[in-house]
């Protein structure tokens, strides 16, 4: 059969529009198809049922009206009685859809120009499908583009088959685009919304840096060199923790290149943005003194439960080590995790004289004892009455100018004290209506049972309520600052682990859970253990 001039052209049409949106030919195809079908409704009655083909190899259009097979048809625009449809097809029954030819029609304009809406409509969300289910894929990639556009401030790229934003807030600061200029940016995020698919680009996201360097540093790209943990201030400094897999292979070095080459190469596409390679390591203490270069730190004191770290610097290290507004120390603890504390050895030896004299005063009221007694006690290292208490008595007497004597009437009014205020703190607690039975869990204290009585936890089942987080607080941390949150318990010394175990007392004491309970959720840990060792034989 000859292929008309028209269908050729309805063809030719097809694959012009599904290069150009760079589409399949079928999605075209079939948007004409949906077109026709509402041009031939106008025409018909919107009511009718039609279904329109094109022959993707000839172009011919075949337009059928579909009707309903029923018992009784009503409708005879869109239903056939079950005794015609018999007659044209033997097997038909209710429910089914007998196919009716209609003959070609001409578009009028109305018509033509409906279909185009039609064909417009489906092309294009054809290509927002296609451009999503691209670029969904390429999170966590470097995209090259050019700018087409700046509104605001944001920075519209043509990204080929796509458009792609870089909003202000993700722009390196001072750094100025302009129509036609050559961009490359990290895409950290793709979201399907109403008016297609929005591609967000960033230059001042953390892993842009580490893509960069993996472009420009190829032991980093094979695996030999790792990025632990990577902190920006976008246009001004970054630092960057390495560490290789290979002993004989230098992580910095690698990343510093020859005379400086690799690093510069990506410094200069992050406008200038100084660079401070630290290596990594396992030790938090070291990592952290790392992080803190080019600072000197003479001494670090770590708090691994509230992962809080004191360094302490000599005095003319201070500003070097804290940074432009912060600017160093801010980074270092963006990129080990820990919240640092920095301070002079002149304000580090005068916190220690401070706690000194608070514990020798201490000494001196619980103990009733002079100066220098409280002094000596201080000095050998007690910090709390509890520990002259329970400690072993040679501990106290092995000291310079103590003997056994001395050292029973000490421990003797320790524990004399320590009842007293343990006698107070029951009538305070008696008094503010907290339970008996809450001083049958391990750990609890008479100062501790008095704040939970001040808080209005004063049952068994008040106490079973809270959580770990209630008694010993908790910290979150946003845009590398840590906010701390008090807990009930936060002025006492108590580990989280150790509040959990009394809230799981609690429970039990209150019923809520039962022994087997507690078997069941350690079963597991059990049969890790048991088969740990099978491991390491193997």
């Amino acid at each position: 059969m000859a292929v008309s001039a028209n269908r050729l052209e309805l063809l030719q049409i097809a694959d012009a529009v599904a290069r150009e949106k760079v589409i399949d030919r079928e999605i075209v195809l079939a948007a004409m198809a949906d077109a026709i079908q509402k041009a031939a409704r106008s025409r018909y009655g919107s009511e009718t049922n039609i279904r329109a083909d094109i022959n993707s190899k000839t172009g011919e259009i075949r337009l059928q009206r579909l009707l309903e097979v029923v018992d009784v048809a009503e409708d005879y625009g869109t239903q056939i009685p079950l005794t015609l449809a018999l007659d044209r097809n033997v097997d038909a029954k209710i429910g089914d859809f007998i196919a009716d030819p209609l003959p070609p029609m001409d578009f009028g304009r109305i018509a033509a120009q409906s279909a185009k809406q039609v064909i417009v409509q489906k092309v294009r969300e054809a290509e927002r499908d296609r451009q999503f289910d691209e670029f969904k894929d390429r999170v966590g990639e470097i995209v090259n583009g050019t700018v087409k556009r700046v509104e605001y401030g944001n920075v519209i790229v043509d990204l080929g088959r796509g458009e792609g934003i870089i909003r202000r807030d993700e722009m390196i600061p001072r750094e100025n685009m302009r129509y036609g200029d050559r961009v490359r940016a990290y895409v950290y995020d793709v979201r399907r919304e109403q008016r297609g698919p929005q591609i967000f680009l960033s230059r001042t996201h953390p892993q842009f840096m580490v893509k960069l360097f993996t472009m420009e540093v190829p032991e980093i790209y094979d695996g030999i060199i790792q990025i632990k943990s990577v902190a920006r201030d976008p246009g001004s400094r970054a630092k960057i923790a390495v560490v290789s897999n290979d002993s004989s292979i230098d992580p910095v070095g690698a990343c510093v290149g020859m005379r400086g080459s690799r690093v510069q190469a990506v410094v200069g596409e992050l406008q200038g943005e100084k660079i401070d390679i630290i290596p990594w390591s396992q030790d938090p203490a070291s990592f952290i003194v790392n992080a803190l270069q080019p600072a000197e730190v003479s001494k670090v004191v770590l708090d691994e439960d509230s992962e809080r770290i004191e360094v302490v610097v000599p005095d003319e290290q201070l500003s070097l080590a804290i940074g432009r507004r912060g600017q160093n120390v801010r980074l270092a603890s963006q990129l080990t995790g820990w919240d640092i504390d920095i301070m002079t050895e002149a304000e580090e030896s005068e916190r220690r004289q401070k706690e000194f004299n608070e514990r020798t005063n201490l000494f001196m009221d619980a103990l009733d004892v002079d100066e220098m007694v409280g002094q000596v006690l201080a000095s050998e290292g007690f910090a709390a009455v509890e520990e002259l208490a329970y400690v072993e008595l040679d501990e106290i007497s092995s000291i310079d100018g103590f003997d056994e004597d001395t050292a029973t009437e000490i421990q003797t009014r320790a524990r004399e004290y320590l009842e007293r205020i343990e006698s107070e703190n029951d009538a305070k607690r008696v008094a503010l209506g907290v339970a008996d039975e809450l001083k049958q869990i391990d750990g609890l204290t008479g100062q501790m049972l008095v704040a939970l009585g001040e808080d209005g936890i004063k049952t068994i089942e008040d106490f079973a309520g809270c959580a770990a987080d209630d008694l010993v607080g908790w910290s979150e941390r946003k845009d590398g600052e840590t906010k701390k949150f008090e807990g009930l318990f936060s002025k006492f010394e108590v580990s989280r682990t150790e509040a959990e175990n009394m809230v799981v007392q609690a429970r039990l004491l209150a019923g809520w859970i039962t022994e087997a309970d507690l078997a069941t959720e350690e079963a597991p840990e059990a049969e890790d253990a048991e088969e740990a060792p099978a491991a390491e034989r193997e």
